[in-house]
């Protein structure tokens, strides 16, 4: 059965690279004061709006209690397939900034209460000392999960908080039981990102890596030899630990080696490789 594709105001069916991080997303604002200089919403003939120093509501919504109340209508129309694949927040803004955190907040709590699971990917960490006492409670913990985006260049991302502090922040969560995970893109250096999922692991149950779009400043060679070395750290941290950190090679790391998805060798040499659909919430 194919799955149901979703174009709503709220609620749709990212495609391209998006479409490896979720199969139904939510965006509410357009524009982000992270500021970073690889963002793909600053490219294009739509970068003059997408890409914004502040975030503002879409132009489709009226205020904020319309953007909410179309979100509700478009999650229990539904229903079914949110609950089955979840939602994630955000692609064209950050779920955390100080002008989008309260409609994330009341967005989530009302898809956690529909028994839809929320994944949330922030360049944040001030956002952890304001987060509801009760999304602590094993209803949340169940279905909620946490990411941040780890490329190790603070000086890409003026705006957000540092990748130490996110990391830091991460370790938080996860030690209150919250399911993270890590978006290991861009890889801007390699060296930086071996360093970032290094430092997060143990913090960390998934990482999602993907490469620099365009010109990029590494070499076949050195990207094989990258995944590699990540995929012999990881393997012996799991062995030794006793735990299930799993990996998400993206799409554009199998292309760039010039290869098909079933010809990348990591996919089925490694247990602890999975796909884009892996279910983060599912039990080891």
């Amino acid at each position: 059965m194919s799955e149901k594709l979703l174009n709503g105001k709220a609620i749709y069916s990212p495609k391209g690279k998006a479409g490896e991080y979720a199969k139904y997303a939510c965006n509410f604002y357009v524009g982000c004061s992270n500021d970073c200089d690889y963002c793909y919403c600053k490219r294009g003939l739509l970068g003059h709006a997408m890409g914004k120093p502040t975030p503002t509501l879409k132009k489709c919504f009226k205020d904020y209690r319309h953007a909410f109340e179309v979100f509700r209508k478009e999650l229990m129309a539904n229903l079914y397939e949110l609950q089955q694949h979840g939602l994630f927040f955000t692609f064209t803004s950050d779920p955390f900034l100080y002008e989008t955190t309260g409609l994330t907040i009341e967005a989530v709590d009302y898809a956690i209460h529909k028994c839809v699971p929320c994944k949330l990917l922030t360049k944040r960490a001030d956002f952890i000392g304001h987060l509801p006492i009760w999304w602590s409670d094993p209803m949340y913990l169940n279905k909620l999960a946490f990411g941040f985006t780890l490329t190790g260049m603070d000086e890409l991302e003026r705006g957000a908080s540092t990748n130490a502090e996110r990391i830091e922040c991460m370790s938080k969560l996860h030690r209150l039981g919250h399911k993270t995970f890590a978006s290991i893109e861009p890889v801007i250096y390699l060296n930086e990102s071996g360093r970032m999922i290094t430092e997060a692991l143990g913090h960390c149950d998934l990482f999602k890596i993907g490469l620099l779009s365009g010109k990029k400043n590494y070499t076949r060679k050195e990207v094989l030899n990258f995944v590699h070395n990540i995929n012999q750290i990881i393997r012996e941290h799991n062995r030794y630990n006793g735990v299930g950190v799993k990996v998400y090679w993206k799409d554009s790391v199998p292309e760039f080696l010039g290869m098909s998805r079933d010809e990348f060798p990591e996919v089925t040499m490694y247990a602890h490789c999975v796909g884009a659909d892996y279910n983060i919430f599912k039990c080891e």
